[in-house]
């Protein structure tokens, strides 16, 4: 099973910080994008020791938007 996760970077501690969209616990950081896809192979395997998971969304996409000038 594949999961997709949304990665961002905070300003304040330079980590990236990743989730899992309608997965409940399904989130983590790390200083690298490798050490944060680690981390969250390691708490996904760790919920999934629970069953499947019952997702609460779905992920479809990303959008760009532009605010109004």
């Amino acid at each position: 099973m594949e999961y997709t996760a949304i990665v961002e970077r905070c300003k304040d501690t330079g980590l990236y910080v990743g989730y899992v969209p309608g997965f409940a616990g399904a989130h983590s950081q790390g200083e690298t994008l490798d050490e944060l896809n680690r981390n969250l192979k390691e708490v996904t395997s760790m919920l999934l020791e629970d069953g499947n998971p019952n997702l609460e969304t779905e992920f479809v996409g990303i959008q760009q938007i532009a605010a109004p000038q």
